[in-house]
């Protein structure tokens, strides 16, 4: 546990540093651009797990990092190109939403799985998230 802590502790110092040195916009954009090709590396390599069959979980996690790598990869685009009319209000943004919410709909039948429930267990996380998604959105 403690290799975990000194890495956060390490990146939250060199970002805080650089966020000094260059300024919160330079950072930003490194930042995001960063993990989203982080997040695109990952997603293939838990596609390639899924495909030799490694773990059940690989697919799930596949799916979420891919979506976490669009939706990523999406708002560094869209801030390196000083948010450009096409990509406001754009439907693709939906689509790659629709990864991510695949890979937490695997991930969590598989953790009802593991819990005796059944594959519907899914829907009920997914659902109470939407919920206070909604609630939020409409208390704001």
């Amino acid at each position: 546990m403690i290799k975990p802590i000194v890495l956060l502790v390490g990146f939250i110092v060199v970002f805080e540093l650089s966020h000094a040195v260059f300024g919160y916009g330079a950072v930003y954009q490194v930042g995001y651009g960063a993990f989203s090709v982080l997040a695109a590396v990952i997603a293939g390599t838990f596609f390639w797990l899924w495909a030799k069959r490694s773990t059940p979980l690989a697919l799930g996690m596949a799916f979420g990092w891919a979506g976490s790598a669009s939706l990523m990869a999406w708002w560094w685009v869209f801030d390196l190109l000083d948010w450009p009319d096409v990509m406001i209000e754009s439907w693709v943004l939906f689509v790659f939403l629709s990864v991510y919410f695949v890979g937490a709909v695997q991930h969590l039948e598989v953790i009802g799985r593991s819990f005796g429930l059944s594959r519907r267990f899914a829907v009920f996380p997914i659902a109470l998230a939407l919920a206070v998604s909604l609630a939020v959105r409409f208390l704001i």
